[in-house]
Order: C-alpha cells, then structure tokens, then sequence
C-alpha cells in the first residue's frame, strides 16, 4: 500500500498535476476569486495573477460532464463483473475539455476529502482520483508507466508491461482510486500494432480497477478509436459529452454572448465599462471561432495589458493588438498567397 511518504519518489516531478501530489495541490490550492463589491481593491501583482490564472466558468458542458460523473460512479459503486461504464469528452481544440475535466477532478476530490480526511503523514494516504496523460506515440507498456508515475510506482526497464500493469492495478486497488481521468486520448491509434495493445491495456484497466475512467482528447469521433472491433467496444461502454464550439446564436438565445458576460462580470479592472464586452460578440465571436478557450486566452491578456499599460479597459482596439493562437489566428485572419500576374507578351 502507497504510503503518502511514499507516494511519490524524490525524482518525480512534484509539481506535475499528472502525479498524485501534484493533483493533490491543485484540488486543494482554492481557485481564483472574482472581485467582491466593497473589499479593499487587491495590489497590481494580485490582479495580474488573478487574471493570469482567472476563474473557471461553468458552462452547460461542465455541469453535463460532473452529472454525468457522479451517476456514472454511483452506478458502477458495486458493479463487479464487468468493466463500468465510462465516459467520453470530446471536441476540437481549445473549447475547455482539459480545463473542465481537472474541474470534475477537483470536485470529486475535495467530496471525497470532505467526507475521509487526512490521515496524516506515515498513513496510507487515499487517493481519490488519478489524472494520467497519454504519452505521444504510446505503447502498453509507456502508458503502464504512466499510471505507474501517479502514483510513485517503482518501475524499471527491466519491468514488463505485464508487470507494471500488476502493479499498477493492485495499487490502485489499495489507493482506494474512484475515479481515473485520462487526457489526451486522441493520440492512440488502435489500427496500428503499438495502439491496438494499447488500447487492450486501457480495456484491461477499465475491469480491472474498480473507478470510473473518463477519457478526453481532440475529435475522439472522427478518429480512429471509434472505427473497428476494439473502438465499437469502447463507443458501447461510453457515453459522449460534446464540447463544441459556442454558437453565435442558438434560437431566441445567444450562448456566446452570456459567455462574454460571465467572463466580463469576473474582471478586475478600475476603468472597464460594464456592458462594454458582450456589445463586441460578433467580433469576439469572429475572432475565436466561438471557442472558450481561445476567448479565455484572448479576454485575460487583454486584461493584463490593460493593467499594465494603465488603461484598466478593454477595447476592441485592445483586443485586436494581441497575437492568439495559431488556430485562431488562422481562422481570423487568413493567410493568402500573393500569386504575381503574368502578361501575355504581344508577338
């Protein structure tokens, strides 16, 4: 049994949230908190940080997902024959699946630390969810390890796949694991020899350990874990959770613009008019493709620059001087290529 001295060794990357003591700090490190009418304003470096990290907003897919995670685990609590249904997080880039998965993932932790606390260090410490990223190009054996890392597993080169698998679930077992969120799951391909294994590792896990996994990655759908024996398999133990793009307008309702609003009304800015934000959708909306994340991204830096030139607003001469990312970017302002003319020449 993982004691919480031992959980993880010395080597490990203490502050990666794919270890368990780095999850642990995030889920208990308490998130950034909005501006509270009548308290004294926070200095400039307090605000900077805050809009660094900035606030979390729970939108109809992150409450559909924690739903659907608690009815998941709650159904599976003495489900012991088989593997228990899981759940499947899928979208394009930068629409907020990691951000909402780690979300559920600190719910689910503090729920459960609420309910068993600490026991203290020399204690075996519980471990109620387990957050592990699918290596690139991953074999069985890579991503074993990976689970293994979680937890501070001792493994070596010599370890076959089959026994760090071993391992991994007879820990996992001890740890008292509820629920296991895997991320990035779009990189394995069970068409090739490499992600088949794979892929019959996770299936292997899924029965093996007794928590709820919930899988997230870019367009799992369109990929190839959908496809074939081993994707029909996973597509009939999972349900799907759709992380789209926010549309501009959604019948009588506009679910981008209240996006904007929730996002504007969570600044911490001396001079923003209020208001002054959800009047740019179409812009915004232009500019992001509708998703969160690029908006997210687009909204703090705005936010940081207005601090730190003075402004304390954002504008949309503001908005427009930053630099997003590259998808974004692509879809706003697309490049052309300048073909030259050519003359006929007269004869």
């Amino acid at each position: 049994m993982v004691s919480e001295q031992e959980a993880i060794p010395a080597s490990a990357e203490p502050s990666a949230i794919s270890t368990w003591q780095g999850f642990e700090a995030f889920a208990t490190t308490p998130p950034p908190a909005p501006p509270v009418a009548g308290v004294p304003r926070r200095s400039v470096d307090e605000r900077l940080a805050y809009h660094s990290a900035f606030v979390t907003i729970r939108t109809p897919a992150v409450d559909a997902l924690a739903r659907n995670v608690r009815t998941l685990m709650i159904l599976g609590r003495h489900q012991q024959v088989t593997a228990r249904p899981s759940l499947i997080v899928t979208g394009p880039a930068t629409t907020g699946k990691t951000t909402a998965l780690l979300e559920v993932g600190r719910v689910c932790h503090l729920a459960h630390t609420a309910r068993s606390p600490h026991p203290g260090i020399g204690h075996t410490a519980q471990v109620p969810v387990a957050y592990v990223l699918v290596p690139p190009a991953a074999s069985a054996k890579t991503l074993a390890a990976e689970f293994a890392r979680y937890l501070g597993i001792p493994t070596t080169a010599r370890m076959t796949q089959a026994q760090i698998t071993a391992a991994v679930c007879a820990t996992y077992a001890q740890a008292g694991v509820r629920l296991v969120l895997i991320d990035e799951i779009h990189r394995l391909n069970p068409h090739t020899s490499t992600g088949a294994e794979t892929a019959d590792l996770l299936k292997d896990l899924t029965e093996r350990i007794g928590a709820t996994f919930v899988y997230a990655g870019i367009d799992v759908t369109r990929s190839e874990l959908f496809t074939g024996i081993r994707g029909a398999q996973l597509a009939g133990r999972a349900s799907l959770i759709d992380f789209g793009a926010f549309p501009a307008r959604l019948g009588k309702q506009e679910p981008f613009k209240e996006l904007i609003a929730l996002m504007e009304q969570a600044l911490d800015l001396e001079n923003h008019k209020a208001g002054s934000l959800p009047r740019l959708a179409s812009y915004l909306h232009e500019r992001t493709g509708g998703k969160i994340g690029s908006l997210s991204r687009l909204v703090r830096q705005a936010a940081l620059s207005a601090i730190t030139d003075g402004s304390e607003r954002i504008t949309k001469a503001s908005l427009e001087a930053i630099q997003l990312d590259h998808l974004a970017e692509e879809h706003y302002r697309p490049r052309t290529t300048n073909r030259p003319t050519h003359r006929r020449s007269g004869r």
